[in-house]
């Protein structure tokens, strides 16, 4: 029973550090590109050397942060070139398979899509930026998903991979979020009207983040 009480506020603990760190990036404390020595982040955080590690860890595989072999963690420092093409790739690929969306999207699927865009709006009032991001990520799966082609999922997702989808680096603005959500009802509108077009324009949109 000790045991399991020590690993539950370890792991608090750790969601802690995770979250001041990810603060600290979001405010520009922490700046693009900064080296992060653990033995300074455990002095401002008033926290052990097991803690930050994994915090790192966990950060930078939502690639908050790079880890760097024998050289340490540092912040993620976008490359705008990189996620402009990594953006055409997925519009291409995610566009190209609209249609068997459309097709193959039934009652129960549109539901569970309407369940997962109302949770990302909740969130919007209440939520972590992290939390926000997960909650965008597990709706694209689930809408994609419905290509019928797991190939092709996975390949979308490593290829977000090769690009930041960090949280700092989701979203622009604030409005830009709130956009993001009516993209995600207008989507699922284009499903129950079945409308391969409306659906295809709003994917492109929602990837480019441009306006309507």
């Amino acid at each position: 029973m000790n045991r399991l009480k020590r690993q539950t506020t370890s792991s608090a603990m750790t969601d802690h550090v995770m979250e001041m760190i990810l603060h600290d990036i979001q405010t520009g404390t922490l700046t693009p590109g900064a080296w992060l020595k653990q033995i300074d982040l455990e002095r401002r955080y008033s926290c052990g050397r097991p803690e930050v590690r994994r915090a790192l860890d966990r950060l930078a595989q939502k690639r908050l942060v790079v880890h760097v072999p024998n050289r340490g963690y540092h912040v993620y420092q976008p490359d705008g070139r990189q996620a402009r093409e990594v953006a055409e790739i997925r519009i291409l690929l995610e566009t190209g398979v609209a249609g068997h969306i459309v097709a193959n999207a039934r009652p129960a699927d549109i539901e569970t899509l309407a369940g997962l865009s109302a949770n990302f709006d909740r969130l919007l009032q209440i939520g972590t930026t992290l939390e926000l991001y997960e909650a965008n990520l597990a709706f694209h799966h689930q809408l994609l998903s419905l290509c019928g082609n797991l190939e092709l999922v996975n390949l979308v997702a490593d290829i977000r991979q090769r690009t930041s989808s960090a949280p700092v680096q989701q979203w622009t603005t604030r409005d830009r979020v709130e956009q993001s959500s009516r993209e995600h009802a207008q989507m699922i509108d284009a499903l129950v009207s079945k409308d391969e077009a409306q659906l295809t324009e709003v994917i492109a949109r929602h990837i480019r983040q441009s306006s309507p």
